[in-house]
């Protein structure tokens, strides 16, 4: 049998880019029969551009003006699992709305794992490949003291994600957010 969500709240993933909330976020979905959303697929469908494409025409300010709207949106919807952007839980404003509308979910990697991960990627606006490691050192800096607002905090390791979705949903059932997994002895 599967498990469920028992309160009516939006299961919201945050942290960095390349900890693996979208597939954290897809596997925890399937799992509990919820609707996913990415956020920043959400505003590329809205927008018609890549996050990248946002950011080199408009900077990161407007960026996140938009992201906040659409960040409130989305936090005031149906329960579902929510994968957000890496800057999107940053904003006080979408703190605030979160804190009222989900249980928010800090998926945590060490700087190697996140830098393994981003390594080479050209789709991540804030790390440039040339200088992954010390970019992403800087945002750990800044992000970390915010992140560790969210409700649960989960490590992410560099192993398969079902070790995560495994830590995470342990968090879920103490918390009494979703049914107990049902053992068979």
């Amino acid at each position: 049998m599967s498990q469920k969500l028992l309160q009516e709240k939006i299961l919201l993933l945050v942290g960095m880019m390349g900890v693996g909330k979208t597939s954290l976020g897809r596997m925890m979905a399937k799992k509990l029969h919820l609707p996913f959303v990415d956020s920043d697929k959400e505003i590329e469908r809205m927008t018609g551009f890549t996050i990248s494409d946002l950011f080199a025409r408009y900077g990161e300010e407007e960026f996140r003006k938009g992201e906040e709207k659409v960040m409130e949106r989305l936090l005031k919807g149906p329960p579902c699992v929510l994968s957000s952007g890496g800057g999107a839980f940053l904003s006080k404003r979408t703190r605030a709305v979160a804190k009222e509308n989900s249980v928010s979910i800090w998926i945590k990697a060490g700087p190697d794992v996140i830098s393994g991960r981003t390594q080479g990627r050209t789709h991540r606006p804030l790390v440039p490949a040339a200088d992954n490691k010390k970019t992403i050192q800087r945002l750990v800096e800044e992000c970390y003291p915010l992140y560790s607002e969210a409700d649960i905090t989960v490590e992410s390791f560099d192993e398969p994600p079902y070790y995560t979705i495994h830590r995470i949903f342990t968090q879920l059932e103490k918390r009494g957010i979703i049914s107990p997994k049902e053992r068979h002895d």
